[in-house]
């Protein structure tokens, strides 16, 4: 387990230092996705091994968040940021990648060090506060690049299949990305307070602890 999420907090790691390294090189932080396509794609499908993972009691998460948020990211990676070009420089698909890698970083340092039974209190702290600016800031950056595809997908006939054809099924890609941006309504909030009722759980019990003490 330590050496799984040791790994998983280098390869977010990579990740930043290449948004770093590009905007340093760059002077602008206008199309940096460039920059860490490559090993994005690699690593955000590779996190699909994360749902078996909680599944199978490796790391301490929920199943049903962790599978919503895998899918919906790897969705965004491929079905939407790697189809549709033209979206790829939108400032909005930067928005979700900062969001993205700094969430893991605190995300599989907390783990990390909990593993290795020495857990920094700021490293708490962080892993339960600041999803509340990066959770909308990531959810901002998924909707705002969906909506600039929609165009694009409506205008190509992206992934869309329509009537007659022999198996009589036809499939609209453009309406399904409508659909999946309305999913964001009910469960975004479901979502986001389930993180504000741990945040309080688990702070609450640590500032006792620490009055105990």
């Amino acid at each position: 387990m330590q050496t799984g999420a040791y790994w998983c907090l280098l390869r977010w790691l990579v990740i930043a230092v290449g948004l770093v390294r590009a905007y340093l090189a760059k002077g602008s932080y206008h199309s940096l996705y460039y920059s860490i396509e490559k090993p994005l794609k690699f690593f955000q499908t590779g996190a699909l091994l994360e749902i078996l993972h909680c599944a199978l009691g490796i790391v301490p998460s929920s199943v049903v968040l962790t599978a919503f948020q895998v899918m919906s990211r790897v969705f965004l990676t491929w079905a939407v940021t790697h189809s549709v070009k033209e979206v790829q420089s939108e400032d909005s698909v930067l928005l979700f990648v900062v969001a993205w890698t700094i969430t893991e970083i605190i995300r599989y340092s907390f783990y990390t060090f909990s593993l290795l039974n020495h857990l920094p209190y700021l490293i708490k702290w962080a892993r339960y506060t600041l999803f509340i600016v990066l959770y909308p800031m990531g959810v901002s950056g998924e909707l705002l690049t969906i909506y600039a595809a929609l165009p694009f997908v409506r205008q190509s006939g992206l992934y869309s299949i329509s009537l007659p054809n022999k198996y009589n099924f036809s499939f609209d890609y453009y309406t399904f990305l409508i659909l999946v941006m309305i999913s964001y309504i009910p469960i975004f909030p479901q979502l986001y307070f389930h993180m504000l009722h741990q945040r309080r759980k688990v702070l609450s019990h640590t500032e006792e602890h620490k009055k105990a003490e």
